[in-house]
């Protein structure tokens, strides 16, 4: 996939248009969604102008200060589906750019859009490749589960280091600090699924 080809995808998400959209409807200012999330006022607004794509950690942290699952930011107004087949020609990617909240890169896509309300979020995760740092540790709410498909994963749990081969899986909760870097020849592939109780 090449990076013209990312950055279009990423538009079609429109992720900065979600979250101003459902900010304005709440009637919050981006002071008080700062307060609720966590998240730095400036950050907010790079978010909502498109000049930073958040990670998924920093979307959860949205999501929860604007009372809303993940699911939110992968679906459209129609997605009212019960069941739903993506076909890897209909998948979107979306990079994980640099920002105050965002040192560390990862390209990763849901693999679920179309069902509305669910508690559970999987993704397709591309890894990048780079040396550890404490800045890529994150911690929210609720449990993860990653099977890796290809690569070699170096997690980090606390101060427990793991790295992970392909066909190997990983179940933990996320509120504990956590952060994954590729390490060998090739990015790491894995499927991630988040899941939240809210």
């Amino acid at each position: 996939m090449t990076v013209p080809d990312i950055k279009s995808q990423i538009k079609e998400l429109r992720l900065g248009e979600k979250v101003r959209k459902l900010r304005q409807e709440q009637r919050l200012t981006l002071q008080e969604l700062s307060e609720l999330s966590g998240l730095s006022k400036p950050l907010l607004s790079q978010i909502e102008n498109d000049q930073v794509t958040p990670p998924i950690a920093t979307l959860l942290k949205i999501s929860k200060g604007l009372k809303v699952g993940i699911h939110y930011f992968f679906e459209e107004e129609e997605d009212q589906q019960k069941l739903v087949l993506t076909r890897a020609s209909q998948q979107t990617a979306t990079r994980r750019r640099t920002g105050n909240d965002a040192p560390h890169g990862y390209v990763y896509r849901s693999l679920a859009p179309g069902i509305r309300h669910k508690p559970m979020e999987p993704f397709l995760v591309e890894f990048e490749l780079t040396e550890w740092d404490d800045a890529f540790f994150y911690r929210h709410d609720g449990f993860e589960f990653i099977y890796l498909l290809e690569g070699e994963l170096e997690f980090h749990y606390g101060t427990d280091i793991m790295r992970l081969n392909p066909g190997d899986s990983i179940y933990y909760d996320s509120s504990e600090p956590h952060g994954y870097v590729s390490v060998g020849e090739q990015k790491a592939t894995a499927v991630a699924v988040l899941y939240s109780k809210d």
